[in-house]
């Protein structure tokens, strides 16, 4: 049996830039490129199967984050990032390239609820969180699905009422909450009991009445946790409550930007696909010659670049449409839809390409494969991003 090539060769992802995109990178997206590179390539990749075998977060590579200068997205100041639309893709990207659960990890804790209180709280909520989560000191978590709604997420039934004194009585259930059992900070968006909006909350570790259990069998994503959650009259304060989140447009505002992040996930696990079909292509010999001079073989890989590049330049021209203000929920979830779909087609020749050692662990193609599957359907299935396309080229809703 061939083993597997040393994790040195792992993650040589700019062989497959077979259009020169890198040459568009300013000096600090490429920085951002290539120190998160190296971190995958020598610290994430050699470790990483055994934590996410056994389900466990791999809490000593959580800890690196903080030191590569890449928590908080594109948010200025509290310490945070402040990485272009660019940086903040070529990140997630080589984290999934490496580790779909380490990626996760960052995109709940950072462009998740870190972004909720960048958009939607107050200087004081931003000067007392966003500095010590930046240093990852504190963690978030973002509350909005639940047991009965998913895709229809604007008509959640959580219920937040006023307490009389200033505060806020939250009730009711959450589920696939990534984080949601180890948070320090839970963004929860419950149902204002006064006008029926969607308002957003932070809830702080330890609060009575939350609840939390990790949510077990799950197959993708293993090495990070979602959890079921429990709110029974949690009391949080008014200064807990994020101002500028009155209604579910502004949690939309939060989601649009998570669908793109998608899109260059759904690139990085696509990229180890394709990088270990290629390697062991090379390597791998059977019938006395090596499975890349045959001509089938080749056919499969150049079909597969050829998605991975479309992949590529959906997420650079995403990129540039949200530097310049102009990305809409609509193209976003365009770009999600056709990188998750083309990501799980090249991820499967891969599997197929490797036999049966496509399903070794050691391989890495089978667990790019599985995180997959998780990515393809949050932040909105494929069907509901088709119907939210469908409707903008249409001018039809064809949601009922």
């Amino acid at each position: 049996m061939t083993q597997p090539t040393s994790p040195t060769h792992l993650g040589e992802s700019l062989g497959t830039d077979f259009f020169s995109v890198r040459e568009q990178f300013t000096e600090q997206e490429w920085s951002h490129f290539i120190s998160v590179r190296r971190f995958v390539d020598e610290e994430v990749v050699p470790v990483v199967g055994p934590y996410w075998e056994r389900a466990e977060i791999c809490w000593p590579l959580v800890k690196r984050l903080p030191e590569l200068g890449i928590v908080g997205e594109d948010i200025e100041g509290y310490g945070c990032a402040g990485m272009s639309p660019m940086a903040c893709g070529l990140v997630t990207m080589e984290l999934h390239r490496g580790d779909g659960s380490l990626g996760v990890f960052l995109g709940v804790h950072a462009g998740l609820a870190m972004e909720s209180i960048a958009l939607c709280g107050s200087d004081e909520q931003k000067a007392r969180w966003l500095p010590a989560m930046a240093r990852m000191e504190r963690l978030g978590a973002f509350a909005l699905t639940e047991p009965e709604h998913g895709s229809d997420s604007v008509a959640l039934e959580a219920s937040a009422a006023p307490d009389g004194a200033g505060g806020w009585v939250l009730n009711g259930r959450k589920r696939w909450i990534g984080l949601g059992s180890v948070a320090d900070l839970v963004v929860v968006w419950a149902r204002s009991t006064e006008d029926g909006q969607v308002n957003g909350f932070v809830v702080e570790k330890g609060a009575p009445g939350y609840q939390a259990r990790v949510i077990d069998g799950k197959i993708s994503l293993r090495s990070v946790w979602q959890a079921e959650i429990t709110l029974e009259d949690v009391r949080v304060p008014g200064e807990n409550r994020l101002p500028g989140a009155r209604s579910f447009k502004d949690t939309s505002r939060i989601l649009a930007t998570t669908r793109s992040t998608c899109a260059w996930a759904a690139l990085g696990h696509a990229t180890a696909a394709y990088d270990a079909a290629l390697r062991y292509a090379k390597e791998r010999r059977q019938f006395g010659e090596s499975l890349a001079s045959f001509q089938i073989i080749q056919q499969r890989l150049v079909s597969m670049l050829a998605d991975l590049t479309a992949m590529q330049l959906y997420c650079v021209q995403i990129a540039r449409l949200a530097q310049a203000g102009r990305l809409t929920p609509t193209v976003a979830g365009l770009a999600k839809m056709h990188n998750t779909r083309k990501a799980r087609a090249i991820a499967a020749d891969a599997r197929d390409l490797l036999g049966g050692n496509g399903i070794l662990l050691d391989y890495q193609v089978m667990r790019h494969m599985v995180d997959l599957e998780a990515i393809h359907t949050f932040e909105g299935t494929e069907t509901m991003q088709t119907l939210i396309v469908g409707r903008a080229i249409t001018g039809i809703g064809a949601f009922t």
